[in-house]
Order: structure tokens, then C-alpha cells, then sequence
């Protein structure tokens, strides 16, 4: 196997795992279940990652980059904008497989090592970064929007209908816009 060949297959074994993790889950899903979502066998699982928890790592900066790869707009507060439009979404609800790692598997990624726990902080850094603006990034209404994203996110998942869902999407679109509105 070139070079190339073994940087494709790891970058398919990332994607696959960030889709999988997000969509069932980390705890309940194996690395046979990525390795075949891959299209490769578990067998070479070891040639690119030491560790489930290495896999974790990479695929929670794989998915989190997304997240903010979505983001359009050419000034900074169109991108902000844009991003809380996306985020806040009966679609986002409907395909945690393709959404916020952090709604998906935050409270998974607590149970593990420094690893993933590092990468999660460096993804709450970036994106708060993001949503607290080009005047004040990474401020502490940064860090509360995305709180407010995720947990709006996270209660739309756990509604009984659609219609519930976006009765929860939408007062959490109004807590970012009082939120937005009492800062300064």
C-alpha cells in the first residue's frame, strides 16, 4: 500500500467515525462498526490509530472542523449569523450524524482520557471564538451562546414531534437574540 493509499484509508476511517460516533453514538460503536463503515477491514485498524480513544480524538476534530466549515458569509458577523441559523435547524435535529459533536457525544467525551478532553477544549475555544464575534472573541458570551446552541439542540432531539422540536429551536433562537442583545 502507497503513501497516498494509507493517508486515503485513514481519512475515510476518520470521516466514518465522525459520522458514526455523532449518529450512534462512541460507547456504542465499535471499531469494527467504523472499520466497515470504511470499507476496510478491522485488522488495520492498528496501522493508523493506537487507540479507540485516538480515533475519538481525530474523529471529534474532524467533526467539529465541519461545524465550522459550514459557517458562509463574508464578514464576520454573517458568519456568526449563518452558523446560528444553521446550527438551530429542524434539520440539525434530524441528522446528528452530520451535526454538533458536542450535542451528539459531549457527555461521552467527558468519560475519556486527556486526549479527546483536549480536543473538545481546543473545539469550545475555536467555535466560541467564532460566535462571540471579531470585537470580543472567545469572551464569555462566546462560551454562552454555544451553550445555548447545544442545549437547545440537545432538548429539540429528546421532543416527542417535530412541532416540538421547533417550538425549542425557536426559544432557543430568542435566548442567542435577548443574549445579543444585552451584551454591550
Amino acid at each position: 500500500m502507497s503513501e497516498a493509499d494509507k493517508r486515503k484509508s485513514h481519512e475515510r476511517i476518520i470521516d466514518a467515525a465522525a459520522h458514526l460516533f455523532r449518529s450512534d453514538g462512541i460507547g456504542a460503536t465499535s471499531v469494527s462498526d467504523v472499520m466497515q463503515a470504511a470499507g476496510l477491514t478491522q485488522g488495520g485498524f492498528y496501522r493508523h490509530f493506537s487507540s479507540k480513544e485516538a480515533l475519538v480524538a481525530a474523529a471529534f476534530e474532524r467533526s467539529a472542523n465541519e461545524l465550522l466549515n459550514k459557517t458562509r458569509g463574508k464578514t464576520e458577523r454573517q458568519k456568526r449569523a449563518d452558523f446560528i441559523a444553521k446550527y438551530l435547524s429542524l434539520a440539525h435535529v434530524q441528522n446528528a450524524g452530520q451535526g454538533c459533536p458536542f450535542a451528539a457525544n459531549g457527555a461521552e467525551v467527558t468519560r475519556f482520557g486527556e486526549g479527546v478532553r483536549s480536543e473538545a477544549a481546543d473545539a469550545i475555544g475555536r467555535i466560541s471564538s467564532m460566535l462571540g464575534g471579531a470585537e470580543k472573541p472567545g469572551d464569555d458570551d462566546g462560551i454562552a451562546t454555544l451553550a445555548l446552541l447545544i442545549g437547545t439542540i440537545t432538548l429539540a432531539r429528546l421532543a416527542q414531534s417535530d412541532a416540538d422540536a421547533t417550538r425549542i429551536i425557536d426559544v432557543g433562537r430568542d435566548a442567542v437574540r435577548r443574549l445579543d442583545a444585552a451584551t454591550p
